[in-house]
């Protein structure tokens, strides 16, 4: 069981994603979802208040409200480790100290339970000064509503200022990262934020590691699943580099009688740093392959042959970025 950061958050090495909930998997399948998860040893969730606001017709809330009735409906908040995020939501916009703490307790309401085990700044919100921010973290931690604090799509430079605010204040510190990465889009994560996080004793929760979609292997040409919801974000992998990566999963994979998809979040939790990779499942037949990762490890030969595969090639339509 991966620890986060310095945290005592030790949890199952895959968190389920909970952006698809109330959304391509309605309330029936987000609920059989949940609970096949759990079924399979998942105990770590990750939903954000904002989901999802984007989609026509839904107000932001939806996965939250879900994820708060399963809570109640099976008992199963005291064994589930639970992360939601602040600042995009449309009625708690940015990370000012007031939206933070009223944030706090709308998300609180929907998910039916008194504590937010690791609360995200989901955006950095330039108008609002750190010290603000870091201080309203702060006192939701020392309120005990929330356990711990993680920062999400912030720039590497203002994560460093974040950590030097906390420590020079003694303000909550935060325990994780949540990037994009997967192994068609390492370079960034690789070069800035692992060193980071190694450095703070940060662990990264990466977000996007099956690159939506692409890396279970479904989407080998431009034009599969043409109209499918997550088909565009998907197709935009597709090239030489991308499919010899999808290749190389297929082959290591059988070594271990497991997916491409498996296999892709297997690589993920090899990683040092990363405690535990971020996927969704519109479909509960889909969540067999995501809890698969907790009986799979690859060995060290299989890692590097994928690090060589998905390295940066210049040549490459779509390098790993």
């Amino acid at each position: 069981m991966p620890r986060i950061g310095t945290s005592d958050l030790d949890v199952f090495p895959l968190s389920l994603g909970g952006n698809v909930f109330g959304w391509t998997a309605d309330r029936e399948e987000s609920l059989a979802i949940l609970d096949a998860h759990a079924e399979g040893g998942g105990d770590f969730i990750d939903t954000a208040d904002t989901y999802m606001a984007s989609v026509p017709g839904l107000n932001g809330g939806e996965s939250e409200t879900l994820i708060g009735e399963w809570f109640t409906s099976r008992g199963s908040r005291d064994s589930t480790v639970l992360a939601t995020k602040v600042s995009r939501h449309p009625e708690f916009k940015g990370l000012g100290a007031a939206n933070i703490a009223a944030a706090a307790d709308a998300s609180l309401a929907r998910l039916q339970t008194d504590r937010i085990d690791l609360y995200w700044a989901h955006y950095e919100d330039p108008e609002t000064p750190l010290e603000e921010t870091a201080e309203a973290f702060d006192k939701l931690v020392r309120a005990g509503k929330v356990r711990y604090i993680g920062l999400s799509n912030f720039a590497i430079e203002s994560i460093e200022r974040y950590l030097e605010v906390a420590d020079a204040h003694g303000w909550a510190r935060p325990v994780a990262l949540q990037p994009h990465y997967n192994l068609v889009h390492r370079n960034d994560v690789e070069e800035n934020w692992v060193p980071l996080a190694e450095r703070e004793q940060l662990s990264l929760i990466p977000y996007y590691a099956l690159a939506s979609g692409f890396l279970t292997g479904k989407y080998r040409e431009k034009d599969d699943h043409e109209g499918a919801v997550r088909a565009k974000a998907a197709t935009k992998y597709v090239s030489p580099q991308g499919l010899a990566i999808v290749d190389a999963l297929e082959e290591i994979g059988r070594a271990h009688d497991a997916s491409i998809a498996t296999t892709a979040l297997a690589w993920l939790k090899a990683k040092p740093t990363v405690a535990a990779p971020i996927a969704s499942a519109s479909r509960v037949g889909q969540v067999a392959d995501l809890v698969a990762v907790g009986r799979v490890d690859l060995t060290a030969d299989e890692v590097a042959r994928l690090d060589e595969v998905s390295a940066w090639d210049p040549s490459a339509r779509n390098p790993s970025a």
